[in-house]
């Protein structure tokens, strides 16, 4: 599970060991990593639909927490179960408090 730390004195962000600033992130998301059927190509899908649409038609390969920086630049935060993801977007929600 991801491991975040936090600076009460600098509006950052830190999951694992990257360190964002918070001025320099675009997107700060959640989503579920599918299988797309085509070999082993996989793709972003938002929660809401895979809660309310998906009704098991995809193979969910995990599930994460996606920072986009720039075109060029996007990390990604893999949680092998939702329990997991649920408690790292806590973990973030109270470093942005």
């Amino acid at each position: 599970m991801a491991r975040l730390y936090y600076n009460p004195f600098m509006k950052k962000l830190t999951i694992e060991d990257k360190t964002f600033n918070l001025k320099d992130i675009k997107q700060l998301y959640p989503a579920v990593v599918v299988k797309t059927g085509y070999g082993d190509e996989t793709t972003e899908m938002s929660i809401e639909w895979i809660d309310t649409e998906s009704k098991g038609r995809v193979e969910i390969v995990s599930y994460g927490v996606f920072i986009v920086i720039s075109d060029k630049e996007k990390h990604s935060f893999l949680c092998d179960s939702r329990d997991e993801l649920d408690m790292l977007i806590s973990q973030i929600a109270k470093q942005l408090q």
